[in-house]
Order: C-alpha cells, then structure tokens, then sequence
C-alpha cells in the first residue's frame, strides 16, 4: 500500500445527499411542528397560508390568490370552500367580473389573525431559532425557488 489512500468517488444517488430529500423530510417535519398550533384554530397548515395571503392582501380573486401561494384554482377551490364553510372568508362573484371569485374575510376570520400572531414565536421556540437565522433560512429558500422556477419556464427540467 503506498503513502497515498486511494478515495471513492462521491455517490452521486446518495439519498442522504439529495437537495430534493432534505426539502421533502423538512417540509413534513416542519409542517407538522404548525399542526398542534393550528388545530385549535380549525385551520389545516394549507389553509393557514390561505388565511395568511388574506390577511395582507384581502380581497383577492381565486386567481390572484392562487398566483401568491403558487397553487392551481382546482387545488385551492375546496380550501376555500371549507373556509367559508367554518366562516373565516366569503367568496362572492367579483363586481367587475361575474365569472371571477372575490375572496374576502368575515369578522371572525379578521379577528382569528389575532390567534395567529402567536404561531411565529412559537414556531421559533419549537426550532430552536432566532429571527436572523430564519430570515437567512426565507431568503435562501426563497432564491432556490426562484432558480427552480427560472430552470422550468427556460425548459432546464
């Protein structure tokens, strides 16, 4: 044997080196950390995100609201139609267009966003990270998705 150690080259299928892998098992880990928060609220971690793009942008059409949580009309449509069953939203036809949704709150979904304003620091709390840390952790994944949507609409996929 000589002095040199011959060293295998990286498995490149590697499971536990795949970007794709470490998103997928922490984009369950994590939502599942929001499902004791949410539970008591009546909101499932998809119809937060309806409930959090309303909060700062009421009223939006389906497709205005659909472009901001990057979901298709048909996925979001029974996410709407539970809502406004538990009545937290409204979805009247839009005054400018009769074939377009408005999505708006009611009172009580107003009023719920006060509830929300615990889950931030709790989910801080329950990671085990400040605010720096998941700034940095928001703009690192917010630039990964938009190198994956730049790669898709230039037909890199």
């Amino acid at each position: 044997m000589t002095d040199q150690q011959t060293t295998e080259p990286p498995d490149l299928l590697a499971l536990e080196s795949q970007v794709c892998f470490a998103l997928a098992v922490a984009s369950r880990r994590v939502i599942g950390l929001y499902r004791p928060l949410l539970e008591p609220m009546g909101l499932t971690h998809p119809q937060y995100l309806v409930m959090l793009a309303l909060w700062q942008h009421e009223p939006l059409t389906v497709r205005e609201l659909a472009g901001k949580l990057s979901l298709e009309s048909a996925t979001l449509s029974p996410l709407l139609k539970r809502l406004e069953a538990i009545g937290y939203l409204t979805r009247p036809r839009h005054p400018d267009d009769e074939r377009a949704l408005q999505v708006g709150l009611t009172p009580a979904g107003r009023k719920l966003r006060e509830r929300a304003l615990d889950i931030p620091p709790a989910m801080m709390a329950k990671l085990e990270m400040n605010a720096d840390e998941l700034q940095d952790l928001h703009r690192r994944l917010t630039d990964l998705i938009r190198r994956a949507t730049d790669a898709e609409a230039s037909g890199l996929h």
